[in-house]
């Protein structure tokens, strides 16, 4: 079976081109994308999240917010760099490490977010990254993934087929869902139950 995947080099060379080639600092999409994901959150705070493929630090940035600690990774020493001045004094540890890797942190999440990143692995390669998500994410934990829905040809996945394996993955329960024409958001849950509704979590109803 054949197995998809970008470049080794792909990334690299898209960071020496710009310092922010998907422009995640200044373009609506992605601060309107950022402020979906992070209002998606079913919890007000976290004790500890883990954001794999954390660029230049954008959303880490967010999540710091509302978070306890976060472990932030990517493959790219620059992007580490500029993520790593723009937190500088906050609850951030950074790592480079890729989704894909065998070796995962030591340690268990009640947040885990995966924005933009599972359309880079194959169908393999993100099924067994998926399993070993469920296995770190805590008991009633919270997963949250983003990604673009349009295609692009480069890439092993489309966001829809990585969404639609996400769903299927054992061990994790469909709380929220948000889909337009450019991007798919859905919150899941640690849970063999169906999870509660922030509402009924909080006694509304």
């Amino acid at each position: 079976m054949s197995d998809p995947q970008l470049p080794p080099d792909y990334f690299d060379k898209m960071y020496a081109a710009q310092s922010d080639p998907w422009d995640f600092e200044t373009r609506w999409y992605e601060k309107r994308k950022y402020a979906l994901t992070t209002a998606m959150l079913p919890k007000p705070r976290y004790r500890s999240a883990f954001e794999p493929g954390c660029s230049i630090g954008v959303l880490t940035k967010m999540l710091a917010d509302r978070c306890d600690a976060v472990i932030a990774t990517d493959i790219v020493p620059s992007a580490l760099e500029t993520a790593r001045r723009r937190l500088a004094g906050h609850n951030v540890e950074f790592r480079e490490w890729a989704l894909g890797d065998d070796t995962w942190p030591d340690a268990t999440f009640d947040l885990i977010v995966l924005s933009e990143i599972g359309y880079y692995l194959s169908v393999e390669r993100l099924t067994e990254a998926m399993e070993r998500t469920v296995e770190h994410l805590e008991p009633g934990g919270t997963l949250v993934c983003a990604h673009w829905r349009h295609i692009v040809p480069e890439y092993p996945q489309a966001g829809d087929g990585v969404h639609s394996l996400v769903r299927q993955t054992p061990g994790l329960a469909q709380l929220a869902t948000y889909q337009d024409e450019d991007v798919v958001i859905d919150v899941l849950v640690k849970d063999s139950r169906p999870p509660q509704s922030v509402a009924r979590a909080e006694g509304l109803v």
